[in-house]
């Protein structure tokens, strides 16, 4: 059975993984009759209070708030290494881009999480694919634009597809449903939240995209 890396940034839309978009990769992963392992740098993030969409001033775990998603069966991402899966899937959130990452703040000029980079770096050294989802393909174009200069999306946001090309990477619009596959780095992307309305899109985006970077596994 495929074992397909998922990292998280926690829980939550606005303070790390996208709930409905984590959820729907997991059910596509499992419907594909592979396995997710799930993992999550063990980092603190800023709470948001998810009623008023505000700061609280506290900060949560970012692992063990990822564990909430995976039911507790959650790996540090430092653990993990490309030998021990067969891709690496990236749900979207505010997380992707402001735990994993800091593109949300800094654009193009973003740094990203150590470990994160490590894996990342070693899937794709490996010829392993990645996929991304919503605002996460931010993350990969900020990791690998300039080395490998990728084909992403992120859906249609002209100001977020700007920061991306300033990376090294080309962005190409999609719909919510649909996805970009970057077929000679093994890299595949679907907008999500990005643009869509109603979760039944995302999942139909999100389904195809796990679908595709299975069949490259």
């Amino acid at each position: 059975m495929k074992k397909i890396g998922v990292v998280l940034s926690g829980c939550g839309v606005r303070d790390g993984s996208e709930i409905h978009e984590a959820v729907c990769t997991l059910l596509a992963i499992d419907q594909a009759g592979a396995e997710a392992v799930c993992m999550a740098p063990d980092i603190e993030l800023n709470e948001v209070n998810h009623c008023t969409m505000e700061p609280t001033g506290a900060t949560r775990k970012v692992l063990v708030e990822a564990a909430r998603i995976a039911r507790g069966n959650i790996k540090d991402i430092a653990q993990v290494k490309a030998s021990d899966i067969d891709a690496l899937v990236f749900p979207g959130g505010f997380g992707a881009a402001l735990n994993l990452c800091d593109f949300g703040q800094k654009g193009a000029g973003a740094t990203v999480n150590p470990e994160v980079a490590r894996l990342t770096r070693e899937v794709n050294a490996a010829g392993k694919p990645i996929g991304a989802i919503c605002i996460a393909p931010a993350l990969i174009a900020a990791i690998l634009g300039k080395d490998v200069q990728p084909t992403l999306t992120i859906g249609t946001d002209v100001g977020t597809a700007a920061e991306i090309e300033k990376t090294g990477a080309k962005h190409q619009d999609c719909p919510a449903t649909g996805v970009v596959v970057d077929d000679k780095h093994k890299i595949v992307t679907t907008p999500a939240y990005m643009l869509a309305g109603r979760i039944s899109e995302v999942c139909e985006g999100i389904g195809a995209c796990v679908k595709k970077v299975v069949e490259l596994a």
